[in-house]
């Protein structure tokens, strides 16, 4: 099992904490990952994190597909894994629909269908085996749109062709990873318990036999919060509020992914309490209904001691293939100095 970490959305100032992705470069951590939402993109960041790095791969966790076209991504991933000697990883996700259409301003559409669309015209342009065309639901190049010129034509990468850039999505609905685990090198769970990989085995495995490969080519890289102190209420905290918002709040209460997953893991009731009290506007009783064993489950909190008992589960599933990057979400150089002692 590697070892990641995570930064955060970031808030109104960009804050790229070099100090402490050196400090993972030097124990050994495989990658570091950005992220974006409706602030600071998640590419300028890992163009920053490359440039004053030597061996840590950086990845997008992620970069949202509507906010740029296939050939965009494509251009990038290529860009930065030529300037990095190859430590670029394309972290890919269709966002929701509020995010989408609110922020972006174009229609959610059909998600898989995007996904499929956008990964397969990113892997035409990485090979540069032919000038790319494609005729999708999303997508047309050259573009046929009766808004059009005509003018368009298939275009080949000026850049040399490089097929090795990994390509990972966000997804946590079945037919979302079943569709990753078939085109895809890995997905982000957003959190996860690491003895309850039977939520996702049928829909990856329905993917790798589409695609004819194994669990040996694919990576399952869960997002893992870890919190080093004394208190292990103050500890949970920081990861309720997470759970709040996720569960609660983000996305309406008929579409919500997340809310979704929290039931898939055996939560219901508290699933439909959080959101109600979440959109109610009482974030801090959403928070409180947020239950101690979900917390516990995805998340290394407390002592030394007990992160250390609880981290045997995640070293266990590392071992079956069931985690194959845990990526690690701490603000705390000792938080991430005991992870790599115990792990690497």
């Amino acid at each position: 099992m590697k070892l990641g970490m995570v930064g955060g959305y970031g808030g109104k100032e960009v804050n790229v904490n070099m100090s402490l992705i050196k400090h993972a470069e030097n124990l050994g951590y495989d990658s570091t990952w950005t992220a974006e939402a409706w602030g600071a993109d998640a590419i300028s960041p890992a163009a920053w994190i490359l440039a004053q790095t030597e061996k840590i791969k950086v990845g997008t966790a992620i970069m949202q597909m509507v906010a740029r076209t296939p050939a965009n991504a494509a251009m990038t991933a290529m860009t930065l894994s030529q300037l990095s000697g190859g430590r670029f990883i394309a972290g890919l996700g269709a966002s929701g629909p509020q995010v989408v259409e609110g922020w972006h301003g174009v229609a959610y559409g059909r998600p898989l269908t995007r996904t499929r669309e956008y990964i397969s015209i990113m892997r035409k342009i990485m090979a540069r085996e032919e000038k790319v065309t494609h005729d999708g639901f999303h997508y047309q190049m050259p573009y046929k749109g009766e808004d059009g010129t005509g003018l368009g034509k298939p275009l080949k990468s000026i850049l040399k062709a490089d097929t090795s850039i990994p390509i990972y999505t966000a997804s946590i609905t079945p037919k979302g990873i079943a569709l990753s685990a078939e085109i895809a090198d890995g997905f982000f769970p957003v959190w996860m318990n690491p003895e309850r990989y039977d939520i996702f085995a049928d829909s990856i495995q329905s993917g790798l036999d589409t695609s004819g490969r194994t669990l040996d080519d694919f990576t399952i890289a869960p997002f893992v919060t870890v919190v080093l102190g004394d208190s292990l209420e103050g500890c949970r905290m920081p990861v309720k509020g997470m759970l709040a918002l996720y569960i609660g709040g983000m996305g309406a209460r008929e579409k919500n992914f997340y809310n979704d997953y929290a039931v898939a893991m055996g939560y219901e009731a508290a699933a439909k309490k959080i959101q109600d009290l979440y959109l109610e506007g009482k974030k801090a009783e959403a928070m409180a209904a947020v239950p101690d064993e979900l917390v516990d489950e995805i998340a290394l909190l407390g002592p030394k001691e007990r992160i250390k008992d609880r981290l045997q589960a995640w070293i266990e599933a590392g071992k079956k293939g069931h985690v194959g990057s845990m990526l690690v979400g701490a603000g705390q150089p000792e938080a991430l100095t005991l992870i790599a002692e115990e792990v690497l």
